[in-house]
């Protein structure tokens, strides 16, 4: 935005939300929130998660337990159904947990960008809705990477940030609201009001009010940058999107398996499109394989390999490919310095056999 440009006003912020919409192929209220992702997250769980409400927290990943703590310091009883950080939710567990008690919430993170497994949100939707459950999603990671049929599989509450598969700004997020989420919001009498984390007074002062005043000071720099990426995308089209991430998710796990190596989620099948996590061979730590593979990565793409974060810090590297790092050039740049890492600490990677395996991927 040049320093002459129109502020972004009521009718924009509407327009944007209504092109966010649009991109997700959803009737649902679309409400876009002035803050990072935790944000809603945060929202979310606070205004489920009040005295007498159940829910079954599901946990994949770092994000979901906290997810969960947050739903408790609401008010409500939680149980948590975790599984190993190397693999998916196991919908049959889910299904046992839903048959053994009653819950009136069952919250699930879609794609773990922390883990790179990628859940299977359908199923477990379906599992839910069938047990009388709402369905709260963080779907942050996994939009614009993974197919999310938000209206199809009836999410009630799915939690978005741009930064990711849509390649937009990290500053704003967002919340995509069905009937029966709003209901179970205005249901808990702990739900925040007045507050940056009220959901209800977006709702009443913005959504209900026809959209015609913002009740809040909307980022300028920010919403801008979210409408270039939301045009951009739906140039796009989402469907191409998702397979774009798709194809370099597949051909990011056939390069590293060119190396000698294995991805952290062993089964292809619940792998995700946002990123894919690597151990090191050899004993060799990821710290010291990092710092080993980023001198040959270019200045302008240095996030293509970090550490994995949080407790799988210390075991695991992350190759990100997403956003604007789904494609041909970012996927062989990581690949290569990796190569280059494995071979500066005198080990014998086949470089050339895992390009010719990621390309053959791309197809």
């Amino acid at each position: 935005m040049t320093p002459t440009a129109r502020p972004v006003d009521a009718a924009a912020y509407a327009e944007l939300e209504r092109a966010l919409a649009r991109l997700l192929e959803t009737d649902r209220d679309a409400v876009i929130l002035q803050g990072e992702a935790i944000l809603v997250l945060e929202a979310l769980a606070l205004g489920l998660g009040g005295p007498g409400v159940r829910a079954l927290n599901l946990v994949s990943g770092p994000y979901g337990e906290q997810i969960g703590r947050w739903l408790e310091r609401g008010g409500a009883t939680v149980h948590q159904l975790a599984c190993e950080f190397d693999r998916a939710l196991d919908r049959g567990e889910v299904a046992r947990a839903l048959a053994e008690e009653r819950f009136d919430v069952v919250s699930i993170v879609h794609a773990e960008a922390a883990t790179g497994a990628v859940n299977p949100l359908a199923e477990i939707a379906a599992l839910a809705h069938a047990s009388g459950a709402i369905v709260v999603v963080d779907a942050v990671a996994s939009v614009g990477a993974e197919p999310l049929r938000i209206d199809d599989w009836n999410l009630d509450l799915v939690a978005i940030g741009p930064q990711k598969g849509l390649s937009g700004p990290n500053g704003v997020c967002a919340l995509i609201a069905g009937p029966a989420g709003w209901e179970a919001i205005e249901r808990n009498p702990r739900a925040p009001r007045e507050s940056i984390l009220s959901l209800l007074d977006v709702k009443r002062e913005w959504v209900d009010a026809g959209r015609r005043r913002l009740p809040f000071y909307a980022s300028d720099f920010e919403m801008r940058a979210l409408g270039d990426a939301l045009a951009v995308r739906e140039q796009e089209g989402i469907a191409a999107c998702v397979e774009r991430h798709r194809r370099a998710r597949d051909a990011v796990r056939a390069g590293i398996r060119a190396l000698g190596l294995q991805p952290w989620i062993a089964a292809d099948e619940q792998a995700a499109a946002v990123a894919t996590l690597v151990a090191p061979p050899h004993a060799i730590s990821p710290k010291r394989l990092l710092d080993a593979s980023a001198a040959a990565l270019p200045g302008a793409r240095p996030g293509l390999l970090a550490l994995a974060p949080g407790p799988l810090a210390d075991t695991a590297l992350r190759i990100n490919h997403t956003g604007d790092g789904a494609a041909t050039a970012p996927v062989l740049e990581a690949l290569g310095a990796l190569s280059l890492g494995l071979r500066e600490l005198e080990l014998a990677p086949d470089a050339g056999a895992a390009l010719e395996a990621a390309l053959a991927a791309f197809g």
